[in-house]
């Protein structure tokens, strides 16, 4: 072998090492992460967690099934009002981005993505609560809306461009009207893309407390209506972490645990939706 060959052998070598050191450097604090959350809140996982009300301050014992329940209607919300407008403004980014209004769409979606979160809470608080007077789960729901809006137009139209141009050529051959092979052709081949991008948006907002300070607020018990204070796990979490009782500090790591464990779970489904789609590539 020729001493070039050996220098490029040597520059692999180094260049692989330092990528091997980049990925660590990576993984350790995610995992040092997940190991002291699950170290912690392990140990205040039981039946009563899910199934029992926050006792009044100063008691041990209870649970957080309002505020699991409470998540539960605040995501449920979130995807109501932000899916459908998102999905639907990836389309017209993807099927008529040339257009003047088509970019104000796009720079706003890039705009509205790098927004603090309390900007969003102060933001819906002012349009919904100061309205109604009430905090709610509804304002909630917007507000999460609101953040996941960006994530899922823009994972939409990029995902809608892949689309081979020639199945929207085959269509449009055989007489079917634009519309209907955009939904049925080519939103049905960028499928399972679209709905990780939307996992990975549920994932972003459900762990989002600053928001639902200034909307869904909290409760201490089991949600009555979607127009009134909604208790959820982010805002549960802060109200223990800060406060002097140990016995809740236990139940905030818990609680931390289950949005964590949450969290990974939409991760890793959104991973396995999206890999059918690379291995048919």
């Amino acid at each position: 072998m020729t001493e070039r060959h050996w220098q490029r052998k040597l520059v692999d070598a180094m260049v692989r090492g330092l990528c091997l050191v980049a990925t660590l450097a990576a993984l350790v604090p995610l995992g040092l992460v997940l190991y002291y959350v699950t170290s912690r809140g392990i140990g205040g996982i039981d039946r009563a967690f899910f199934t029992e009300l926050p006792k009044p301050v100063g008691e041990t014992g209870g649970g957080m099934a309002n505020a699991f329940v409470g998540t539960l209607e605040l995501v449920g919300l979130a995807c109501l009002f932000g899916i459908p407008p998102g999905v639907l403004a990836g389309v017209y980014l993807a099927e008529f981005g040339e257009r003047r209004f088509a970019k104000l769409v796009r720079f706003s979606a890039d705009v509205m993505s790098g927004v603090p979160s309390i900007t969003i809470g102060i933001f819906v608080y002012t349009l919904i609560v100061l309205r109604t007077k009430s905090f709610s789960a509804y304002a909630g729901g917007v507000a999460l809306a609101v953040l996941m809006l960006p994530t899922v137009t823009r994972t939409t139209e990029e995902l809608l461009r892949l689309v081979p141009e020639s199945l929207r050529e085959a269509a449009l051959g055989l007489g079917v009207p634009k519309w209907r092979a955009t939904l049925s052709v080519v939103l049905r081949t960028a499928a399972p893309g679209i709905a990780t991008g939307i996992m990975l948006a549920i994932a972003r907002v459900a762990g989002e407390t600053a928001p639902l300070l200034f909307t869904a607020f909290n409760n201490a018990f089991w949600p009555t209506g979607l127009g009134q204070p909604t208790a959820s796990l982010p805002v549960q979490i802060y109200t223990y972490a800060v406060s002097p009782y140990d016995d809740w500090h236990q139940k905030a790591w818990a609680a931390a645990l289950l949005l964590v464990g949450m969290v990974l779970i939409l991760n890793v489904s959104a991973r396995l939706l999206v890999r059918p789609r690379v291995r048919s590539r």
